[in-house]
């Protein structure tokens, strides 16, 4: 079994383990975590996490990506939502900026930083690292913790998958980039390599565990490859529960050596979500998801929509709407749950037991929204 060291699981109730958290900021994750225990539909706590996509855009053409089978018509977030939120973010734990696009390209991506460095609430993006040179010292003046996804330990595998990136200008970035951020007084931003996983690519997570190691990350994060069409199907994990299993053996015992923190997803069939259509959900109570569109989403991986930034003013009337209140209600109620969170493929909730959560395209063609400009 891989039980060598402990294994990082991806955050449900909670997020990122930050040290220096305000008694605001303590109090209202206490009254969060009460209130999503207990079912609230109605809630007197904020958000722990703000999930802002600013963009649905990329500069890359990921192999497994959806934008291959939907239509992504680019849209950009708007600058002055922002302002919506500033009454709350002496509460809010985290601004994590995070979609379907990379959010480095997105025109304003400097000026956002700026803007949420006015508070001390954590800063967390995702990228896939091409454009890091751009912003390397507002990186470290601003932002907690920086994700980036790479899906090889080397050029031809990585770029191979990664359709437009280019390995070698990437892990210079990172250099440049520790570098800089293990000379500044704050010795931030925390950074972690995410990679998911497919038959092209399983057999490099140690090695990518390596990589970290002489970059000087502390983490590395695999996710499993969900796949959105029949193209790519053959290249998910579904039924590789031992060769799965072996490489994460392996990985776990690099890891302990080498001092590199690896988070796993569950094997399949050992999910402790069992026969449910997916692990208790918290993210109706957690997190505030805004597509770049300016529609509030359940979360990042479903296509329904609940309402418009644009039609609201007050953050805590749009947090406690009709459309939230039946949602917390429904999500995780087997009769009543929204027929996309049925087949949920989103790596912190999805059942790893369930051969959906590998292969939507064999249930739906729903798992993004249609973009409004």
């Amino acid at each position: 079994m891989v039980n060598k060291m402990t294994i990082l699981r991806s955050k449900t109730t909670n997020l990122f383990s930050y040290e220096d958290l305000t008694e605001k900021r303590r109090q209202n994750i206490e009254r969060s975590t009460r209130e999503m225990r207990r079912g609230k539909t109605v809630l007197e706590s904020v958000p722990q996490r703000l999930v802002l996509e600013l963009t649905n855009s990329c500069n890359l053409s990921c192999i497994m990506c959806g934008r291959h089978v939907k239509t992504f018509r680019p849209t950009f977030f708007n600058l002055q939502w922002l302002d919506t939120f500033a009454p709350i973010l002496d509460r809010v734990t985290e601004v994590t900026l995070f979609g379907w696009g990379e959010p480095t390209v997105h025109p304003k991506f400097r000026e956002i930083l700026e803007y949420l460095a006015r508070y001390t609430v954590k800063k967390y993006f995702l990228t896939n690292g091409m454009l890091l040179n751009r912003f390397a010292d507002l990186i470290v003046d601003t932002v907690d913790v920086l994700a980036v996804s790479l899906d090889g330990a080397n050029q031809s595998t990585n770029d191979r998958i990664r359709h437009g990136a280019d390995f070698k200008k990437i892990i210079e970035n990172l250099r440049c980039l520790v570098a800089k951020r293990n000379a500044s007084p704050q010795k931030r931003p925390y950074i972690n390599f995410v990679m998911t996983l497919m038959q092209e690519n399983l057999d490099e997570l140690p090695l990518l565990v390596d990589l970290a190691h002489s970059l000087g990350i502390e983490e590395v994060k695999a996710v499993y490859l969900t796949s959105f069409s029949q193209a790519i199907a053959p290249q998910v994990l579904w039924d590789q529960k031992e060769e799965v299993r072996t490489v994460f053996e392996e990985t776990m015992d690099l890891a302990q050596r080498s001092g590199i923190l690896v988070k796993l997803p569950y094997l399949q069939g050992e999910d402790p979500a069992g026969e449910a259509a997916h692990k208790r959900c918290f993210v109706g109570w957690r997190d505030f998801f805004l597509g770049s569109d300016g529609f509030v989403r359940p979360c990042q991986s479903t296509a329904q929509k609940f309402l418009s930034i644009q039609d609201r003013s007050d953050f805590m009337e749009m947090w406690n709407s009709s459309e939230y209140q039946t949602f917390r209600k429904c999500v995780n109620q087997g009769n009543s749950m929204p027929n996309q969170c049925r087949i949920c493929y989103q790596s912190s909730f999805a059942n790893w037991n369930k051969r959906s959560s590998f292969l939507q395209n064999e249930v739906s063609c729903e798992f993004a929204p249609e973009w409004q400009r």
